[in-house]
């Protein structure tokens, strides 16, 4: 259980939280140097297993990945609203036409596809992530408003039912230049760990008008790819334990509860895909 391993008080010493603020007592809450690995323990032991086998096809690569695709697609839209169910999911990403669905739906499916093919092409190319990263990313995500595509919202906005209220458009700048320099200098935490915060600050700060949720999650799985994981995807089903997390995280300066939901759904895909060889 990650819930043991959680210190009380941070060192005297402060260290850079990655809300850009100094960490005092009370503040959000880190793990101690080296207990993550307990955390993640069987997580990386899947992991390295995996590695350890025969290589997937390219074919076999390509069909986890088209299937991978239509579910978390469906699945991140569905947590923002979106109307297609999986299967009409499935035949907008093929070209087709639903009759009697938004076009906003069919075009948030769309970028949506674009935007993860995008990350792909991060991955492969070892691109490192920064601030153009994150705004390409929710360009492909807005598809269907051309006028807010990559551009940091200039209104105040309140995210409905949660706890936490974003800052003000005047400092979102700052504050996600903060968040992303202080990922980059962030060496010692394990990488999930790492992707987690940054996944719940990110959205705390909510730096566009729309898109924040699918963005936020495409980012996510970037930073998990990029350190050897599988991207994960956050089902609608469970949707009311994804919102609890971050007021857990915003009300009671626990991570814990998104630390949970990440590492569930990397050992159940870790699985899987060891079971297939």
């Amino acid at each position: 259980m990650c819930k043991a391993i959680w210190r009380g008080r941070v060192a005297k010493k402060a260290n850079l939280g990655y809300n850009g603020k100094k960490e005092q007592d009370g503040g959000r809450r880190g793990m101690e140097h080296g207990q993550a690995g307990a955390c993640f323990r069987e997580v990386d032991a899947l992991k390295a297993a995996l590695a350890a086998r025969r290589p997937f096809t390219q074919g076999e690569l390509q069909r986890l990945r088209d299937e991978f695709l239509i579910e978390y697609t469906y699945n991140s839209n569905a947590i923002e609203g979106n109307t297609l169910t999986l299967r009409e999911t499935a035949l907008v990403l093929e070209g087709v036409t639903i009759d009697r669905k938004p076009l906003k739906d069919h075009l948030e499916a769309v970028g949506h596809r674009d935007a993860f093919f995008y990350v792909q092409d991060l991955v492969g190319q070892k691109i490192p992530f920064s601030e153009s990263v994150v705004k390409q990313i929710h360009a492909l995500v807005l598809m269907d408003r051309p006028r807010d595509r990559g551009i940091y919202r200039r209104i105040p906005v309140r995210i409905a039912g949660a706890y936490h209220t974003p800052p003000e458009p005047l400092l979102v700048p700052e504050q996600m230049e903060r968040l992303i320099a202080a990922f980059a200098q962030d060496e010692a935490r394990h990488p999930i760990e790492k992707a987690a915060l940054f996944h719940l600050e990110f959205e705390g700060i909510h730096p566009f008008v729309d898109g924040n949720g699918r963005t936020g999650r495409l980012i996510l799985n970037l930073m998990l790819m990029q350190a050897g994981y599988p991207p994960v995807n956050v089902k609608y089903a469970d949707r009311q334990r994804y919102y609890a997390a971050f007021d857990a995280y915003f009300q009671h300066r626990q991570a814990t509860p998104m630390l949970a939901i990440l590492r569930e759904q990397l050992e159940e895909t870790l699985r899987r895909l060891n079971d297939m060889l």
